[in-house]
């Protein structure tokens, strides 16, 4: 009889799974780039996935070159220059940090060191050595402590924790270097998930970072994960932080596309419900991010993060000429979620690229519409 009921139980899981399978399949068989059927993204002038620059969400070609100089030279100083001369509590500033935080912390990976192997990201401590009360340079190296503690070592762990220490320090002594600045309080909300900052301590921190930035959303954004379900909040919290922000976001503010951010943050793991990205709370939130970035800035540093979300978001909804019309102002750069969290971030915009032009074609779009 137990085997009775166990084959039941199979059967039955089958019928649920295997529709799943199957469409989850077919998506992908229909834009294999051999398929007879397969849109062709080049046909609109995208890139092909191995030209993709995983590096940014968008173009920052002083960045790009500055990155170049200091990976070639070993030399800090036009890493330095260029922090100096951007706005302290833009959010340009924020992202050159991660960047070149994030650069150092490859290179470590990529060549941590030998007998006779320079490691990599020995300019950054060069920085540091030489250059004690550069505010930039303490800033990267907070940063790039984070990075190694979440790259390295597992929370909860006394090599996490150890690490993390040494980034609260680092963040400390940033603050001092320059007293108006919010990165090095934002590299902290990492540090603070990390640690397991109390509420009241974590809101202690986020008041300093209101008192500098209020409308900043990198910090917005980093500050979300600490109010998630799966750190130290739940889902009713992180929406409500999200939801506040885009209350009190002011004309023109990408703070109205927080609550999009937060629906992300919580997605289910397994989705076995093919309306869910037409629900009232999904729309929602890809509504108001819509808004926010017809409203925007076109310079904003951070609208390219907002389009690269609404693509993941409006491709599941089935929503294709939305998704292509983002698309043609993001191609080309992905680094930015969702694409990170994959292994292969090209592949996956690629992917969803792939799948936006097919069903962009399938209900009648071209080329010649679209670029019209």
């Amino acid at each position: 009889m137990a085997i009775l009921w166990a084959l039941m139980a199979l059967l039955l899981l089958s019928f649920v799974l295997l529709p799943v399978l199957r469409r989850r399949r077919g998506m992908i068989e229909q834009v294999h780039p051999g398929h007879p059927d397969a849109a062709d993204p080049a046909d609109y002038g995208f890139m092909r996935e191995e030209e993709l620059d995983i590096r940014m969400p968008g173009p920052d070609q002083d960045l790009l070159d500055v990155l170049d100089v200091v990976q070639r030279t070993l030399d800090y100083r036009a890493a330095s220059q260029l922090l100096a001369g951007t706005e302290i509590a833009g959010e340009l500033r924020w992202q050159r940090v991660q960047a070149f935080a994030g650069a150092a912390a490859l290179e470590l990976q990529q060549r941590p060191g030998g007998v006779s192997e320079t490691p990599g990201g020995q300019w950054l401590r060069v920085w540091r050595a030489e250059q004690p009360k550069d505010a930039g340079g303490a800033a990267v190296h907070a940063e790039f402590l984070v990075q190694q503690a979440w790259r390295t070592s597992t929370p909860g762990t006394d090599d996490f924790r150890i690490i993390m220490e040494e980034a609260r320090d680092a963040c400390g002594q940033a603050a001092l270097l320059s007293p108006g600045d919010p990165v090095p309080y934002i590299v902290e909300l990492s540090v603070a998930r990390g640690l397991n900052y109390s509420q009241p301590e974590f809101e202690k921190l986020w008041l300093k970072i209101l008192d500098r930035a209020p409308t900043h959303m990198g910090a917005h954004l980093a500050a979300l994960h600490y109010w998630c379900e799966k750190w130290h909040g739940s889902r009713e919290l992180a929406y409500s932080f999200a939801e506040a922000a885009a209350a009190r976001a002011p004309q023109g503010s990408l703070l109205a596309a927080m609550p999009l951010f937060a629906v992300f943050e919580h997605l289910p793991e397994v989705n076995l419900v093919a309306s869910f990205y037409q629900s009232e709370v999904v729309t929602k939130a890809v509504h108001g991010a819509l808004h926010a970035v017809h409203s925007a800035r076109q310079d904003d540093p951070m609208l390219a993060h907002v389009r690269h979300l609404l693509v993941f978001f409006l491709v599941r909804s089935e929503r294709w000429a939305e998704a292509m019309g983002e698309l043609i102002h993001v191609d080309g750069h992905v680094g930015a979620l969702p694409w990170t969290l994959s292994a292969n971030p090209a592949a996956e915009f690629a992917l969803y690229r792939a799948l936006a032009v097919a069903g962009y074609e399938a209900n009648g779009g071209s080329p010649a519409s679209l670029l019209s």
